[in-house]
């Protein structure tokens, strides 16, 4: 494959056709080619978000404005990492030799 090929392809937008949130993988349906791609890796999130599907707890300890109807209270969410849907528009980056792997940079 010559060196324009390889540039040409190095950075392409996609929608994700499959996932696979274990292993934090997905395909997608190249733009330019209509193409499926092989299982891309999705680039980790930042290390201060917790695992996928932990709880995590907020607490207020006084309420706003002295208003009663601010009491404390608390909140349990779910923090999940950034993972594409279905139909998502994605950033895809692939390395520069021949059929390198590629990477999901994120959504669009």
């Amino acid at each position: 494959m010559d060196s324009e090929k390889i540039l040409s392809r190095l950075v392409q937008i996609g929608t994700v056709s499959d996932v696979d949130n274990g292993k934090r993988r997905a395909r997608v349906i190249l733009k330019e080619t209509g193409h499926t791609s092989g299982w891309l890796c999705v680039l980790a999130t930042p290390p201060f978000i917790p695992d996928y599907n932990v709880p995590q707890r907020t607490e207020f300890e006084s309420g706003g404005s002295g208003d009663a109807s601010f009491a404390s209270h608390k909140h349990d969410l779910i923090i999940k990492p950034w993972m594409p849907k279905v139909n998502d528009q994605v950033l895809v980056l692939y390395l520069p030799v021949f059929n390198g792997d590629g990477f999901i940079l994120g959504g669009i």
